[in-house]
C-alpha cells in the first residue's frame, strides 16, 4: 500500500495549505482538487495564493469518471461536508485511505456511514496558523496531523500514511489512544475558536491575561468534564500544554470561527458548544460558559444580514 497521488475536496484554509504544499513535493498533477463545474470555473477566474504565490492546481470535476486517489482529504467546513461526500463518490477505490481535517468528533461518524469505516483514519490538525481572507491564505506554521485507527492498532494504512507524511514533509504523529486525541482537540478548539469569535479577537487576545483567556480555559474545563462522563480520560491538566502550543502562534493570526464571523461566514458553532451543550445535557452536566458561547454566537450569526 504506497500513496502516490491525492485528492482533496475543499479549498478553505487547510486544503489550500496543504494543496500547495503536496503540489511543491508531488507534482501538479499528483494532486487533485475535486469540485462542482461552478465553483471550479470561480477558482480558475479569480485564482488561489498562498503566502503571496499563486497556486497551480489540477482541477478535476465531481461527476468525472476516474482512476481512485490513494489518498483522500476531506478539507470542507462542517457545514459543507454532506455536499462534499457526494462530490467525493469518483475518487474512492478499494485501497483509497480517507482523512478528515475538519474539526470536532462528528465528520468521521458522517463518511465513515457512507463510505464504511474500513478505509478511514481518524485525524486531528493543530498548531498551524493559516488565515484565509477572499482568496489568499497566509501561513507560518504548517502544524501537525496525529492519526490513527479508533482501536489504536497500526494499520497498513496507517503505516502507509506514516511513510507517505515523511515523503513529503508533513509533520505528525501517531498518538497511542487516537480517540483520547480527538477529544482533547475538541477541548482546545471549543475554549479557542469560540472565544476569539465571541470577543472579536486574534491569538494575541487569548495570549495575556484576561477575560478572553479565562472563558477558554472555564470552556475547555467542561470538556473535560463532558469527556469524562462519555468514557474518554481526559484531564484538566492538559489544559495548560495546549495553551503552550496556542500560546506559540503568531499573534496577529486567528483560528478559522474568528475569520467566520469577520467574514460574515456561517460557523462550526454545533460542532463546538452544541456537541458540549447536547453531551452535557444527556449527562446532567451543567455547561453555563458553552451556553453562554453559543447564544452570542448565534447572536452574532444573526447580525450578518444587518
Amino acid at each position: 500500500m504506497e500513496i502516490k497521488n491525492v485528492a482533496i475536496v475543499g479549498l478553505g484554509a487547510l486544503g489550500i495549505m496543504y494543496g500547495k504544499h503536496l503540489v511543491d513535493r508531488l507534482g501538479v498533477d499528483a494532486v487533485r482538487i475535486v469540485a462542482d463545474h461552478d465553483r471550479i470555473e470561480r477558482y480558475k477566474k479569480d485564482g488561489i495564493l498562498c503566502n503571496g504565490e499563486p497556486c497551480t492546481f489540477r482541477y478535476v470535476a465531481a461527476d468525472e469518471p476516474m482512476e481512485p486517489a490513494d489518498l483522500l482529504i476531506f478539507a470542507v467546513k462542517y457545514t459543507g461536508l454532506k455536499s462534499a461526500i457526494a462530490n467525493a463518490k469518483n475518487q474512492i477505490g478499494k485501497q483509497t485511505i480517507i482523512l478528515s481535517v475538519l474539526n470536532g468528533i462528528s465528520s468521521e461518524q458522517v463518511i465513515g456511514g457512507t463510505f464504511g469505516f474500513d478505509q478511514l483514519l481518524y485525524c486531528i490538525v493543530a498548531g498551524m496558523d493559516a488565515s484565509k481572507v477572499g482568496n489568499e491564505l497566509t501561513y507560518k506554521n504548517l502544524g501537525f496531523i496525529s492519526f490513527g485507527e479508533a482501536n489504536d492498532v497500526r494499520s497498513k494504512k496507517v503505516q502507509a500514511l506514516a511513510h507517505f507524511f515523511d515523503k513529503v514533509s508533513i509533520p505528525y504523529e501517531i498518538p497511542e489512544h487516537m480517540m483520547h486525541k480527538m477529544w482533547s482537540k475538541l477541548m482546545v478548539n471549543t475554549g479557542v475558536n469560540q472565544s476569539t469569535a465571541v470577543f472579536a479577537t486574534n491569538y494575541g487576545g487569548i495570549q495575556v491575561p484576561g477575560k478572553p483567556r479565562d472563558t477558554v480555559i472555564a470552556a475547555m474545563k467542561e470538556v473535560v468534564k463532558v469527556a469524562n462522563s462519555e468514557g474518554v480520560n481526559l484531564q484538566e491538566s492538559e489544559i495548560a500544554g495546549w495553551l503552550k502550543i496556542n500560546d506559540a502562534l503568531n499573534p496577529e493570526g486567528m483560528p478559522s470561527m474568528r475569520q467566520d464571523t469577520l467574514q460574515h461566514r456561517p460557523t462550526e458553532v454545533e460542532l463546538f458548544a452544541g456537541t458540549i451543550r447536547k453531551l452535557g445535557k444527556k449527562h446532567g452536566i451543567p455547561t453555563p460558559v458553552n451556553d453562554f458561547l453559543y447564544t452570542k454566537i448565534e447572536e452574532i450569526e444573526s447580525a450578518y444580514s444587518h
